[in-house]
């Protein structure tokens, strides 16, 4: 009998991965005020860095040459997925809302899609475009509440398009992660993030020359231990593993879930109630990410 693996586990690792992305928008919008969008995600990168050095270490040696000759393809990575979106996220939600943001972020996987078709020519069937369209009601179920009609009154401010930006950003992320550098997880990791911190630092700068400085409070310092931690080391980890064993366009689907974690975490944080359309909303993106699944495999 095969051992179980949570290492080979596709969809439990990407369910991880999401709840700690689901938390990063709760922090980030909890940070407001605290700790300045550059400084959260400069210091998060950097945390993150060092504890990724003190695991990737023994590898690093063996894909050094394979990192620096596909250099090109890690910078895309870091400027995409890690130094921008992370960015334009904690930019946009001071001026937005953490539910808004989550609404715009539920775009990535129908642009996953669309962008694995026109630059990938990967095949999309019947039930990957179903998946897609039902998880996309579980979402609106849950971030309506039960009321749809309540949608039409959330707009599009100036923090919700600069998480849009974002969003796209983070789209292409997802499809160069299928051309990413055949080197161990650790590695990759250490590259991208490393070379976030050197594209992020001119930015960081700026803001301090500004003024804007993160005064060293608990809660600064619990936000930017729990950044650099879940939502950076481990949900990169787990995300990157999951594109590795399902493709870009299936592990996309799975972010349709971060709104619905990030209505949990409201409730276990802040204390609100679990109502009937989170169950609903759950049972729809579950059943989409099933279709989903049926697809065709990359």
């Amino acid at each position: 009998m095969r051992t179980f693996s949570p290492w080979r586990a596709a969809p439990l690792l990407l369910s991880a991965a999401v709840l700690f992305w689901a938390g990063n928008s709760i922090a980030g919008r909890a940070l407001v005020g605290v700790a300045p969008p550059m400084a959260l995600v400069f210091w998060r990168w950097v945390v993150a860095f060092l504890i990724v050095s003190a695991l990737a270490w023994r590898g690093l040696a063996e894909d050094r040459a394979e990192l620096i000759r596909r250099w090109p393809t890690v910078l895309a990575l870091a400027a995409t997925g890690v130094a921008s979106f992370g960015a334009l996220l904690y930019v946009g939600l001071q001026s937005t809302t953490a539910l808004n943001s989550l609404v715009v972020q539920a775009a990535i996987p129908p642009l996953i899609m669309l962008f694995a078709w026109v630059a990938l020519r990967e095949r999309t069937g019947r039930w990957q475009v179903a998946g897609v369209a039902l998880s996309l009601v579980g979402v609106l179920v849950v971030l309506s509440r039960g009321r749809p009609w309540d949608l039409l009154h959330l707009g599009l401010n100036r923090g919700d398009a600069v998480v849009l930006v974002g969003v796209v950003l983070y789209a292409v992320y997802s499809l160069i992660l299928r051309r990413r550098p055949q080197v161990r997880p650790m590695s990759l990791l250490w590259a991208t993030f490393g070379a976030a911190i050197v594209l992020l630092a001119p930015f960081y700068l700026a803001e301090l020359a500004s003024g804007r400085t993160m005064a060293l409070t608990p809660k600064a310092l619990l936000g930017v231990g729990y950044v650099a931690v879940f939502p950076s080391f481990l949900a990169y980890l787990f995300f990157n593993r999951g594109v590795e064993l399902i493709g870009s366009a299936r592990a996309g689907q799975y972010l349709h879930l971060q709104p619905v974690f990030g209505a949990v975490l409201a409730v276990l944080l802040l204390g609100e109630s679990f109502h009937l359309f989170h169950a609903a909303g759950l049972a729809l993106i579950g059943a989409g990410i099933l279709l989903a699944g049926r697809g065709p495999k990359p």
